[in-house]
């Protein structure tokens, strides 16, 4: 080949490829357009403007019809934003068509099933979503979550098993776990699991409270009333670890702190009757009598079936009021709701007579 002609096939396949490139980058113009585009349909819709969402969305799969993220993002939205599932499954499963290994469209596409009752196929789905991304924990878990809601512990414990030997701290694992291993009475393993959970997530208030009540049931007192007011410390709000610790403090002689943990959860939940019932167990050995009338005639209102409430009542009437009718029409309630107390029993049958 002369030197001449060789130039010249040079000159061509340079030329050749920087039209290459001028072609592609020409084409990479829409695609950063439509990721912009997409990002702001996403703003649209967690505003909550759906309808304007759907329609940013139609506008880029027009111009790129096959953007499989377009597809998904229109998926999610039919599902979360208009609960139309049939609408969503058709926009993920395209989504699917378009890129294969999309884990993230699996597994709403899964969620999508599992609304409409179609646990095999999310199954299935999830199990690729694995599958195309071993490391895809959401997956693991909404698979460990379907097994549990199909009672099949062995192959859920299995799959959260799975998913904390890929990541030992993952929450939802260590926390799914730990249910089902008190669920399955291994109280030792559920409060093992639970401690690496805290340990990983200290501000993880579900654990806590978790912890709470299994050292409680183990009659670990001290253990329980920490771990309830870390799960406080994370979650103020969190009415049941306040009444629990309230009832552990109250057992221990102090009706002080007690009380406080008891007006917490009636400043969350006004209608909890049996924080009432405890306030005025609390009120009468502190002589506040007043009090503790209101509080037990609260509890008996707000929830007439309580017959603890009720029998505590009774007793106020009887040993604080000296007012026997009231007290006897305290005992019978209790009694009509299944309370059985020989001394009770003894006093209304008396009074019988």
């Amino acid at each position: 080949m002369s030197l001449t002609r060789w130039h010249s096939l040079l000159c061509l396949g340079l030329t050749s490829l920087l039209i290459a490139a001028f072609i592609g980058s020409s084409a990479a113009a829409p695609t950063d357009s439509g990721k912009r585009s997409l990002e702001r349909a996403s703003e649209l819709f967690r505003a909550g403007d759906v309808d304007g969402a759907i329609a940013a969305v139609n506008k880029v799969i027009e111009a790129h019809p096959s953007s499989a993220e377009a597809y998904h993002l229109l998926g999610r939205i039919y599902f979360k934003g208009k609960k139309r599932p049939q609408e969503a499954a058709e926009a993920l499963t395209h989504a699917l068509k378009l890129k294969p290994a999309y884990p993230e469209a699996l597994n709403d596409l899964a969620e999508v099933y599992l609304a409409q009752g179609k646990t095999a196929e999310a199954e299935q789905t999830l199990k690729r979503a694995i599958e195309v991304d071993p490391k895809h924990e959401d997956s693991y878990v909404d698979l460990a979550r379907l097994y549990e809601s199909r009672r099949d512990v062995p192959a859920a414990m299995k799959t959260y098993q799975s998913l904390l030997a890929l990541r030992p701290s993952n929450q939802d694992g260590l926390f799914g776990l730990a249910l089902l291993y008190e669920g399955q009475g291994e109280n030792k393993l559920a409060r093992e699991t639970l401690s690496r959970l805290t340990k990983a997530n200290p501000k993880h208030a579900d654990g806590w409270y978790q912890a709470g009540r299994l050292a409680e049931r183990s009659n670990d007192l001290l253990e329980a009333a920490y771990a309830y007011r870390q799960a406080i410390a994370a979650k103020p709000d969190l009415v049941d670890a306040h009444y629990n610790l309230g009832f552990i403090l109250r057992s221990q002689g102090k009706p002080g702190e007690a009380e406080k943990e008891f007006l917490e959860v009636i400043r969350y939940r006004p209608e909890y009757a049996e924080a009432h019932m405890n306030l005025g167990v609390i009120y009468t050995s502190l002589n506040r009598l007043e009090e503790a009338e209101q509080e037990y005639e609260k509890a008996v209102q707000l929830k007439p079936e309580y017959a603890e409430a009720h029998y505590n009542l009774g007793v106020f009437y009887e040993l604080h009021r000296k007012d026997m009718p009231k007290a006897l029409a305290q005992y019978h309630k209790y009694r009509n709701l299944g309370g059985r107390d020989d001394r009770v029993e003894r006093i209304v049958g008396t009074a019988g007579r």
